[in-house]
């Protein structure tokens, strides 16, 4: 990442009042943090080697102010929350398929390879194609389509295969 890419970060920061922003991806991370609507107060980029296998940590979930459809469960899986999950590595919006007409990438019930692709996190109008970086089955997708996502916001449980 260039330091004009930072000095967007911190501009777009600025602009919608964030306080907090992460971005992780492959081996770079990158940390942001402000007190007022003035400057950026602190940053760290790192480079770093993600875990192998990471404890999953549920975000808590937003109330929509409407109720949208649930998201896709398996009929015949209970929910298992030591399942695996698949968590976002940025925040941005959610999709999960590459255009509104196309299919989605994954449905439950799929059995996915690590280098299957899950969906899109749009961030700064950039599309990130998400990964699985696991094997095994979706059990759950969490998250519904076109919504804002966190960093480290679980999108997707994964039965190991």
């Amino acid at each position: 990442m260039e330091f004009k890419d930072i000095k967007s970060i911190v501009d777009l920061m600025k602009k919608n009042s964030i306080s907090d922003f992460e971005l992780e991806k492959e081996d770079f991370k990158i940390k942001l943090h402000r007190t007022d609507g003035t400057k950026a107060e602190s940053a760290q980029v790192q480079n770093y080697i993600p875990p192998v296998a990471a404890q999953a940590v549920p975000a808590p979930a937003a109330i929509p102010a409407t109720a949208p459809a649930a998201p896709e469960t398996a009929a015949d899986e209970s929910n298992n929350s030591t399942d695996p999950e698949i968590k976002s590595p940025m925040i941005g919006t959610f999709y999960r398929a590459p255009s509104p007409e196309s299919d989605d990438y994954v449905q439950v019930g799929d059995h996915i390879n690590a280098d299957t692709v899950v969906c899109i996190v749009e961030a700064m109008k950039v599309m990130n194609e998400i990964k699985a970086e696991m094997n095994g089955v979706i059990t759950e997708i969490l998250v519904e389509n076109a919504s804002a996502v966190e960093y480290g916001q679980p999108l997707f449980r994964v039965r190991p295969a």
